[in-house]
């Protein structure tokens, strides 16, 4: 079976089982298999391999698709590289990144929210004041990642890599479960379905 990447024909029963639920309507068209090879050689260490990463982007690419069609495509390639990239540098679940993000601002990159949070991830802007520096942009998206994916890591530490409560803090609702439950459901039914 040749897999549906110009660059290479990969046969393993393990490429089988990536696939299987792909036809060949499900296969991507030539701009669509342009963008994913434009942004695996701009991504960076934080995938394993270029396979990794093939398979990685493509599928997290038409998800993201479907949950944020009105993000253009371009902008929704890039949200995928760096939220890998920050995700991978603060050793979080990439998957669990997108879920928040799902939730906290629906890939809204400038998002604003009734408390004052900011972008994707909706930080707060005191937050420059304790890990950053006070001219950082929230509204540009590495900066808002990184801010938001090191606030989770440190979250994560502090409840013992308790999700549940680590998010609670995150949304400054800890505690209470309807938040986590929120991203989990994200997580569960649009990330990892």
């Amino acid at each position: 079976m040749a897999l549906f990447f110009s660059e290479f024909v990969y046969t393993e029963k393990s490429s089988q089982q990536v696939l299987k639920n792909n036809t060949k309507q499900d296969l991507p068209d030539t701009e669509f298999r342009q963008k994913l090879i434009e942004t695996i050689k701009r991504a960076d260490e934080s995938f394993y391999d270029r396979f990794d990463a093939k398979v990685w982007l493509f599928e997290q690419a038409k998800r993201l698709e479907k949950v944020a069609p009105h993000i253009p495509e371009d902008e929704r390639w890039e949200i995928l590289r760096l939220v890998h990239k920050e995700a991978k540098t603060f050793d979080l679940d990439p998957m669990l990144v997108l879920a928040l993000i799902n939730v906290e601002s629906n890939f809204d990159q400038y998002a604003v929210s009734s408390a004052g949070a900011l972008g994707l991830m909706q930080v707060m802007p005191f937050w420059k004041n304790e890990i950053g520096h006070p001219d950082d942009n929230l509204n540009d998206m590495q900066t808002n990642l990184k801010y938001g994916c090191a606030i989770l890591s440190l979250y994560l530490k502090r409840e013992k890599n308790d999700k549940t409560m680590a998010l609670g803090r995150y949304n400054g609702s800890r505690g209470q479960y309807w938040y986590p439950m929120r991203v989990f459901k994200a997580m569960r039914k649009v990330w990892h379905p």
